[in-house]
């Protein structure tokens, strides 16, 4: 588990790489996150190779504040701790906004989400953010302590998301639903899209939703969100090819602000309708025993 800590100034690479994706803007203190790096391996994380060797100081892509906010709670939200913490973000200059705080099984520890930036612990009184994962242990089976409110909010969250929005691939006799957080341009997104036809045959709706790993793809997403034929134009986009496509009203910024309210960290991220996330890339067969267990 990592705490935040406040220093008045930093110049370290890693903070200008990695800061931006949480802060929008600074003030009069600045924070350094050390953060807990982890996710699956059979993803695609934020950034290509080349733009890894090219320049590690660039954010991953840049926080607008016009971004649409996802502002319903979970309804084990404790409103106490959400007002506690937004006033001492408030206090340091921090532009965050929280979206909700609930219990965990720690007494005085609470799970916070956020508009644009990942979830963090907090504690009761909104005084400290602490990032990282909490295992409980001395039973049997080790488990994050967050591993069940998280899929109860995703669930919560997903279920509210308007099929309209989504770029779905129905299946004739569907068994189970997954959503899919996808890039056109990762390795495993396009693998997965490639056994999209095993995976409705086996049962399994797929509703994909945008994530953009950088900001050089944005448009590439928007485009694809906006074409007429939105099946045609992903599966394109993914072959490599390049879309053309009208400007529209499209929901590309407000799939990536879900993402992170839910944990997604790389693409593809698949959940369950249960809000349980299985992956990563899963082979057809393996995403359809995950998707049909997980279903309620």
């Amino acid at each position: 588990m990592r705490f935040l800590v406040s220093q008045a100034s930093f110049r370290s690479d890693f903070s200008k790489s990695f800061l931006p994706r949480f802060l929008p803007r600074y003030g009069k203190s600045t924070i350094i996150i050390a953060a807990l790096l982890s996710g699956f391996l059979s993803a695609c994380d934020t950034k290509t190779a080349n733009e890894k060797t090219a320049d590690e100081s660039a954010p991953a892509y840049t926080q607008n504040s016009a971004q649409p906010k996802l502002s319903t709670p979970p309804s084990q939200n404790d409103s106490t701790v959400v007002q506690a913490l937004q006033q001492n973000l408030e206090k340091s200059d921090i532009a965050l906004n929280v979206i909700s705080a609930v219990a965990t099984p720690i007494d005085g520890i609470y799970w916070a989400t956020f508009d644009n930036s990942p979830p963090m612990f907090t504690d009761a009184k909104g005084e400290y953010l602490i990032q990282g994962q909490i295992a409980r242990v001395g039973v049997e089976q080790p488990f994050d302590i967050v591993d069940e409110i998280q899929a109860s909010l995703a669930k919560e969250q997903l279920s509210q998301v308007d099929a309209s929005e989504m770029i779905i691939y129905p299946a004739k006799e569907r068994l189970a639903t997954v959503y899919v957080f996808t890039d056109p341009t990762c390795h495993y997104c396009q693998k997965l899209h490639k056994e999209i036809k095993e995976i409705n045959a086996k049962g399994v709706e797929v509703r994909y939703l945008a994530w953009p790993r950088n900001e050089q793809f944005i448009q590439l997403a928007e485009r694809v969100w906006c074409a007429s034929d939105r099946q045609e134009a992903l599966s394109l986009a993914k072959q490599g090819d390049d879309i053309t496509a009208p400007a529209c009203d499209n929901p590309v910024a407000k799939h990536m602000t879900l993402g992170h309210q839910i944990g997604v960290s790389g693409t593809p991220a698949i959940f369950t309708e249960s809000g349980v996330q299985i992956g990563g890339y899963l082979p057809a067969d393996e995403l359809a025993k995950q998707a049909i267990a997980h279903k309620n």
